[in-house]
Order: structure tokens, then C-alpha cells, then sequence
């Protein structure tokens, strides 16, 4: 018999730990080769891993709910001498850049360390590092430090932290969101002057106020990891975007008949269920090729036109919201586009993601008409300028124009789509032209594209 380590992956280059959220297996359990043994969850995605080898759980070691390095061994198998591969060595990652757009779990990303329920969790602030005068911030564990999350560098910004001046609990000192929020947390408060509210009692700040204290007979529970992760981004992005959402009614009559005809033959040629989304999906593309300021992104005074259009679909599970992108969509057809959507969407439930598929979204599409609702006004997802919503597509009574010019009444399948776009670079008259343009090539969607 031999014993085979177990350890934390690295889901992604630039996550240097996760959270064990799950164990799928426990103490003497037998498992096979890739059969899936625990759930983790990291700043990107949440997924679960599977054995490297058929064997036996002998030991756990990190509980569920913990937060550990990469290569940190958290389980002990037992295997049949030599029938196990061989465990990654546990070397420290080297540091690298963090992407320039990632995504949380609505958004983000969809989308940055949370603040989950974990066995022990330290307030304290992390002690300065000792960094010498004559430092140039080259030094390997400057960069690495440097190179946390996007989400702490920004939390250090808005609160004039000087990341490199610190020692996190991270690998090499990396600092963690754990650790920036500890050390504003324990750092002096700033003076009342600072926009005092005067509908604030006693002059507390109207943008925390006091926390909501639990009353005799309710239940408290902690946020799972995903779930904070969508609550500080979709926070950051209400603080970030200048938000307005327009709204326009789309006939998507012609969209239904060709779907009707094309369905079956297109089912038996590609396997594939064909929806609705992936003609919105194909006309929100054509859409942004001819208003690119729609693909952006703002850094500071500059505006990044993004060369490939990313189109983030929001799915939402029954443990949160997660956004798969279906990558370079201009170059896909409507077969092509189906099948990436029906794939992520099946991947996302079933926690098959990977960390890339949830990252570098451009452009994001939320659809809560399947749920009902009417219309929405969904949260920009960080650092993309404009998400689109759908609300339900259902049949309804329109006033057309009969042939001879009389006003008649139709039975039209219909939605609301609504656009939230970043006022800060996009105009209102040109959200409305982009709505306007996807609005007209729905309602006249070729029927040889399908």
C-alpha cells in the first residue's frame, strides 16, 4: 500500500489559494480515479476536484470552509503500490500578473478573496514589512505582494493602502482581502467631516450606518464564498459605474416562426436544443461591431476598446450566480454560438467551469424572463461598460398596420430588453442606437442564418 497527497490545485495563474467549501467524500470512503472528491471555490470559479488516483480516503487534513495555499496537501489516499501518479511538488508559484478582466460569480463576474465562514478568521492588521530605504520595489516579494487580487489592489486604492508596505498571510506575504479589510478595520477612523448625513443618526455615514443586530428567534447564517464574492462586486460596480438603464419592447414574432420551422432539422443536425438567446446572443454581436464603444472598458482617462467581442451569459445555480463567456462570438454562426452557450450553461451547473471560462468577459447578457420577470435593471458586470436583461418572452396583444393601411389588433410574441450602460463614456443616445440596431435585426433576423 502506498499514501498519495492530495493537494490544493492551482485554478488559474494568478490564484495562489482556495477555499475547501466541500467534502464529496470522507475518512475510509473508496474512491475511483477522477471520481470527485472536493468542492473548492477561489476568486474566479467554483469546481470540483477529482481524484488523481483509485484508492481509499486515509486522512483529511484541511476542513471544509478553510482557506489554503495552493499545493497545500488537504487529504492522505491509500492506494495499491504504484497504481498512484505522482503528486505535483509543492513549490511556491512564481509571481505573475493578474488579468486584466476578471470575472465574479454576477458578474463577476461576474469576478477576489471573500470573507466566508472559515474556522478562525484574524481581524488583526498585518504588520508592515520592513522595507529599506533605498527600495526600488523589485524585489520578489514586493511583486509578489503587489500582485494580490484586483479586488484588494482596489480596496487598497479607494483607501490610500500601500499594498507593498505590507505583510500579508498570503504566499511570499501576498495580501489578501482578509488581510486589507482586517487593516482598515483597525486602522484609525476617519474624521465625521468626511460626508456626514444629516439623516444619519448621530452622525453616522450614511454608506455603511450601523450593522442590523439579529432579534431573539431568528436564524443567522454566514455567506457561502460565492455569495460574498457577488455581494462586494456587485457593490464595487455600483460605486464604480454611473448607472442608467434604458429600455425598449422587441417583437420577436420572426425569431419564433423560424424557430418553430428549423427547430427539429437543427436539433438532428447538431444535437443542440436551440433557445431564443442564441439569436439575441448573434444580434447583440452585430450590435457592438457597429457601436464598439459597447466592448469597453474604462481605465482612468483612457477607454480600452476590447478587439473580441466576450459574451457573458449569466447563469444562475441554486448556491448563486455565475458568468461563463463565450469567447470571440463574432467568429461564431448560430450553431457555433449554441453550442458554446448549452455547454457552459451545463458546465456552470455542474461545477465543471474552469477558472479562464469565467474571465475576460466583454459584453454580459442576464436573462430574468425566465423567471417571469417583466424587465430589469441588472448591475453593470466590472470592468465591462453596459450588461443587457431579457424579461419574459411571452405572447401579447399588438396594434399593427393592416395592408390597406387600417390599424388592426395582432397577437405578438414580445420582450422587454433593457440596457444598463456606464454613463461616464456612453451617452444615453447611444445606448438607445445600440438597443435600437439589436431591437431592428431581431425583428428582422435572416432565416438562412440558422
Amino acid at each position: 500500500m502506498a499514501l498519495v497527497d492530495i493537494i490544493m490545485p492551482q485554478m488559474g495563474e494568478s490564484i495562489a489559494e482556495g477555499t475547501l467549501s466541500k467534502w464529496l467524500k470522507k475518512v475510509g470512503d473508496e474512491v475511483k480515479r477522477d471520481e470527485p472528491i472536493f468542492e473548492i471555490s477561489t476568486d474566479k470559479v467554483d469546481a470540483e476536484i477529482p481524484s488523481s488516483s483509485a484508492g481509499v480516503i486515509a486522512e483529511i487534513l484541511v476542513k471544509e470552509g478553510e482557506t489554503v495555499a495552493i499545493q497545500t496537501v488537504v487529504a492522505r489516499l491509500e492506494t495499491e503500490k504504484g497504481a498512484a501518479l505522482p503528486a505535483a511538488s509543492a513549490v511556491s508559484p512564481s509571481p505573475v500578473a493578474a488579468p486584466t478582466a476578471a470575472v465574479p460569480s454576477g458578474g463577476p463576474p461576474l469576478k477576489n478573496e471573500s470573507t466566508t465562514a472559515r474556522t478562525s478568521v484574524s481581524h488583526q492588521s498585518p504588520a508592515p514589512a520592513s522595507i529599506p530605504s533605498h527600495s526600488n520595489g523589485n524585489s520578489f516579494e514586493e511583486r509578489v505582494r503587489t500582485r494580490s487580487s484586483p479586488l484588494v489592489r482596489k480596496i487598497a486604492a479607494e483607501h490610500g493602502v500601500d499594498i507593498a508596505a505590507m505583510q500579508g498571510s498570503g504566499i511570499a506575504g501576498r495580501v489578501t482581502k482578509k488581510d486589507i479589510l482586517g487593516y482598515i478595520e483597525s486602522a484609525p477612523q476617519p474624521s465625521l467631516a468626511r460626508g456626514v448625513s444629516m439623516h444619519a443618526p448621530g452622525g453616522m455615514q450614511d454608506d455603511h450606518g450601523p450593522l442590523p443586530q439579529p432579534w431573539p428567534g431568528d436564524r443567522v447564517e454566514t455567506m457561502s464564498k460565492m455569495r460574498a464574492l457577488i455581494s462586494e462586486h456587485m457593490s464595487t460596480s455600483r460605486r464604480t459605474s454611473a448607472h442608467v438603464t434604458s429600455f425598449m419592447e422587441i417583437d420577436l414574432t420572426r425569431v419564433a416562426k423560424i424557430r418553430a420551422a428549423k427547430r427539429a432539422d437543427f436539433e438532428a443536425s447538431t444535437g443542440q436544443k436551440l433557445t431564443y438567446l442564441p439569436f439575441i446572443i448573434s444580434s447583440v454581436v452585430k450590435g457592438i461591431q457597429a457601436f464598439p464603444i459597447m466592448n469597453s472598458s474604462v481605465a482612468g482617462r483612457d477607454v480600452i476598446y476590447r478587439k473580441p467581442i466576450n459574451i457573458g451569459i449569466a447563469v444562475a445555480l441554486d448556491w448563486g450566480l455565475i458568468v461563463p463567456v463565450i469567447k470571440s462570438a463574432e467568429n461564431l454562426s448560430l450553431g457555433g454560438i449554441t453550442r458554446a452557450l448549452n455547454d457552459l450553461a451545463a458546465r456552470a451547473r455542474a461545477k465543471r467551469l474552469s477558472p479562464e471560462e469565467v474571465q475576460e468577459g466583454t459584453f454580459t447578457i442576464t436573462n430574468p424572463g425566465v423567471f417571469g420577470s417583466l424587465m430589469g435593471t441588472p448591475i453593470i458586470n466590472q470592468p465591462q461598460v453596459a450588461i443587457m436583461g431579457i424579461g419574459t418572452i411571452e405572447k401579447r396583444p399588438k396594434v399593427i398596420a393592416g395592408a390597406d393601411g387600417e390599424d388592426t389588433i395582432a397577437i405578438r410574441t414580445c420582450s422587454y430588453f433593457s440596457i444598463s450602460f456606464d454613463h461616464r463614456v456612453i451617452d444615453g443616445a447611444v445606448a438607445d442606437q445600440f438597443l435600437a440596431f439589436v431591437k431592428k435585426t431581431i425583428e428582422e433576423f435572416p432565416e438562412s442564418a440558422v
